[in-house]
């Protein structure tokens, strides 16, 4: 297959994959860490969980750091980004070694959100400076690929993270704190491969003469690099469309995420664990989509161009999440979300080229930044009106054929943009 053997030309260059393990064991931390999260917050026995307070702990988690996002896009665009992976990972290894104490200690909620919160404010920088990176190691011809490959590998990785969380926990007694320990190791063995890539190998390139700015001066230029990157995605308007697309296909996702959650939780399951089994059975299923979506994305690209697959991905899902979602069964629903880890991907992927290909390379620290606010942004307003749409046993029609409505909506919308771009 033609897949198989550009999959083969990438690994054999070194720099790629070298970034690609940087990326694995920083994608499997998350998994581990976010699983710990969840199992603390949404299942653990002593909590009785609802929609909003689900909604609640997303936008405590994801909305302050998403204001991080346009500062660490700048900031990438100055700092050697090889140094922001050694560096990132090095303190997330040990802000989430403090997350762990302050679960063991039975701490306030809200110091407890404070920690975990540190942890994901550090991993704007690492994701958009992963994603800022690939072009540095990979040819232009080689992007579709790459991003098929990558960020497919590290959503996988973090799948995979998430259910070696599932087995330490079930090993440790259920014990969050030993799982948020092990996402530590993680991050610190992630921090340990970023230096087996050369310090300026990752960029970004400095134009001579440029100082580095204080601490004033950089929150200046933040907020005008940051007007500066948004005027340059405006020029670049295939790159804008499929960023947009991308937004609303995140905010149908986060909305479904939620449902999935409380159906776990309240009806598919007496008890905790039970649902917190089923849970990690969804991921894994999700996790296959994304698989299959790094096989399929680039034969679907080299046909139907970049913007023509995301508007088929969401077209399969305006279809399919109807016709899986509404039974509230256990087997359709995992069908349904193997088909989301499908169209979600495939589109990301397609979204992460389009970027890439079209935006130059000393503003592509700060378009990620706003990529990843955006995805942010997106998922905790999902998750607001999941919890106003949602009852707490998680079976909501309404709010499955919203989902499927807003999909076709965005099919529809790029579908009349013309001749898809390549």
């Amino acid at each position: 297959m033609a897949v198989v053997r550009d999959l083969r030309v990438l690994l054999r260059l070194r720099d790629f994959r070298n970034l690609l393990a940087v990326r694995l064991l920083s994608q499997a931390a998350d998994g581990v860490y976010q699983v710990a999260l969840a199992t603390y917050v949404v299942f653990s026995p002593e909590k009785q969980t609802s929609p909003a307070a689900i909604a609640s702990a997303m936008a405590v988690l994801l909305l302050p750091y998403s204001v991080v996002g346009p500062f660490a896009g700048v900031l990438l665009d100055r700092w050697r980004r090889r140094q922001v992976f050694f560096y990132g990972n090095l303190l997330r290894a040990l802000l989430a070694c403090v997350t762990g104490m302050l679960i063991v200690s039975h701490v306030p909620d809200w110091l407890f959100y404070a920690s975990a919160l540190s942890v994901t404010a550090v991993n704007r920088f690492v994701l958009a400076g992963l994603a800022a990176s690939l072009p540095r190691v990979v040819g232009p011809d080689q992007l579709v690929t790459a991003n098929a490959l990558s960020p497919t590998a590290g959503t996988l990785a973090a799948v995979a993270g998430g259910g070696l969380a599932f087995l330490v926990r079930l090993l440790a007694s259920d014990s969050d704190a030993a799982v948020v320990l092990l996402g530590a190791s993680l991050y610190l063995c992630a921090a340990l491969a970023s230096l087996r890539l050369a310090i300026g190998l990752l960029g970004p390139d400095h134009r001579p003469g440029r100082t580095h700015p204080s601490v004033t001066e950089g929150v200046t230029l933040t907020i005008r690099g940051m007007a500066e990157g948004l005027r340059h995605l405006a020029d670049r308007r295939d790159a804008a469309k499929a960023l947009g697309a991308m937004t609303m296909m995140r905010f149908c996702y986060g909305a479904l995420f939620v449902t999935l959650l409380m159906l776990c939780r309240y009806s598919w399951s007496d008890n905790e664990s039970d649902g917190l089994a089923l849970l990690g059975i969804a991921v894994g299923v999700s996790g296959a989509g994304f698989f299959a979506a790094a096989v399929i994305t680039p034969w679907l690209v080299g046909r139907l161009g970049t913007l023509g697959t995301i508007t088929v991905c969401a077209a399969g899902a305006a279809v399919l999440v109807p016709a899986l979602g509404l039974f509230f069964a256990p087997g359709p629903m995992l069908a349904a979300a193997f088909v989301l880890g499908l169209a979600t991907q495939g589109a990301k992927i397609s979204t992460d080229t389009v970027v890439q290909s079209r935006v130059d390379d000393e503003f592509r620290g700060r378009v990620f930044s706003v990529y990843d606010v955006l995805f942010n942004v997106a998922f905790v307003g999902a998750a607001a009106v999941a919890s106003l749409m949602l009852p707490v046993n998680g079976q909501s029609a309404p709010l499955i054929l919203t989902v499927a409505a807003l999909y076709a909506a965005t099919s529809l919308l790029l579908a009349r943009q013309g001749r898809c771009f390549t």
